[in-house]
């Protein structure tokens, strides 16, 4: 993949997958509590699929962080302590 292809990949895609691995949940987890296949799930953590808004709202309830952090328009996490799954 080349730099400019990389550089214009959305960063929600990492961040979606960090916070996951940081609370120890599974793709499948994640993809329960979207109501989605974990296939569709993995793509939106490859860019293979853009994340739906729907989708980004929820997963921002999840992981208690702003819709900018997730989209990676802030670098600041802000996270709320509150478990939703």
């Amino acid at each position: 993949m080349s730099y400019s292809a990389m550089k214009d990949r959305p960063k929600y895609m990492s961040r979606i997958r960090i916070l996951r691995q940081n609370r120890n949940l599974t793709q499948q987890d994640v993809a329960k509590y979207l109501g989605t296949s974990q296939t569709m799930y993995a793509r939106y953590e490859r860019g293979a699929n853009e994340l739906p808004i729907h989708h980004l709202q929820k997963l921002r309830e999840l992981y208690q962080v702003s819709a900018d952090y997730l989209l990676g328009n802030t670098g600041e996490i802000q996270e709320r302590n509150a478990d939703v799954l």
